[in-house]
C-alpha cells in the first residue's frame, strides 16, 4: 500500500511572498513581472525565470522545440566560452573576447578531460573533429541549430559573452525553461526580454503540434513563487 508522503512545508518567507498572488490567477506579462520583482528579496541578485509548458508530444522527434533567441538586454550572466577554430577565425574569436581558443590542440585537450568552459563554439571546418569529443561534450557539442557551429564565430562569441544569446529546448514534460535576466533589471528590460523569448517559441512551433501551443506560462525569481501569465496576453505582447 502506498504511503502518503507529507510535503515539506514552505518557509515563512515563501509563504509571506505567496500572499502577493496565488498560483491560479492569470496576469498580464507586466503584472507578473512586477510581482516577480517585488518578491525577489533574497540576499543575492535573483534571476528572473520563464517556464512555458508547450502543447507538444515530446516523445515525437518532429514535435520537439529547440533553438536560440537573442535577448535585447541579455541575461545578466557571464559564461566562459571556448572556440574551436584556426587561422583568421581563431583571431576573430580572440578579438571577440573568447576565453579559450584552439584548433586540434584544444580538441585533444578536451578529449583528455579538460572541462573549464561553459559553452563551445566551433568553426564549420572543425566539424569533422567533433566526433572525437562529442561524448565528452554531450549537450555542449556545437551544432548548427543552436548557432554554435558557425563560420561567424566572432558574432557568436560576442552574443554569448554579452549573455544576449539564449539557447533553449523542451524537457521530457514539454516545458521550456529560460532565464530572462536579473531581478534588478527594470520592468521594461524584462518585458522586452520576455517578448523576445515568447516570440522565438511561437516561431519555433512544430507543424505537427496541434491544439493550444502555449499551455501555461509562468514567471518566477530564483527563490520566489511563480506567477502565471495569460497565454493570450503573452502572445499579444510578443507581437503575434
Amino acid at each position: 500500500m502506498r504511503k502518503n508522503i507529507r510535503k515539506k512545508p514552505h518557509s515563512p518567507r515563501y509563504t509571506a511572498l505567496r500572499e502577493k498572488g496565488d498560483r491560479l490567477t492569470l496576469h498580464s506579462p507586466e503584472e507578473a513581472l512586477k510581482l516577480v520583482k517585488e518578491t525577489a528579496n533574497a540576499k543575492f541578485p535573483e534571476s528572473v525565470d520563464l517556464a512555458v509548458r508547450l502543447g507538444i508530444d515530446s516523445r515525437k522527434s518532429d514535435q520537439n522545440v529547440r533553438g536560440i533567441c537573442t535577448l535585447p538586454h541579455g541575461t545578466g550572466k557571464s559564461r566562459k566560452v571556448a572556440v574551436l577554430a584556426k587561422g583568421d577565425q581563431a583571431t576573430e574569436a580572440e578579438q571577440a573576447g573568447a576565453d579559450i581558443v584552439g584548433g586540434d590542440d584544444l580538441v585533444e585537450k578536451i578529449a583528455s578531460g579538460f572541462k573549464d568552459f561553459d559553452i563551445v563554439i566551433a568553426a564549420e571546418n572543425m566539424a569533422p573533429t567533433l566526433a572525437k569529443i562529442g561524448r565528452f561534450l554531450g549537450p555542449k557539442t556545437p551544432n548548427k541549430k543552436s548557432g554554435t557551429l558557425t563560420n561567424d564565430v566572432g558574432t557568436a562569441v560576442k552574443e554569448i559573452k554579452q549573455a544576449s544569446r539564449l539557447e533553449y529546448r523542451n524537457d521530457k514534460a514539454g516545458i521550456v525553461h529560460m532565464t530572462l535576466g536579473k531581478a534588478n533589471f527594470s520592468e521594461e528590460q524584462l518585458l522586452e526580454n520576455f517578448n523576445a523569448a515568447i516570440d522565438a517559441l511561437i516561431k519555433a512551433k512544430p507543424q505537427a503540434a496541434k491544439g493550444k501551443y502555449l499551455v501555461t506560462v509562468t514567471l518566477s525569481s530564483t527563490m520566489g513563487p511563480g506567477f502565471r501569465v495569460d497565454s493570450a496576453a503573452a502572445t499579444k505582447s510578443s507581437g503575434h
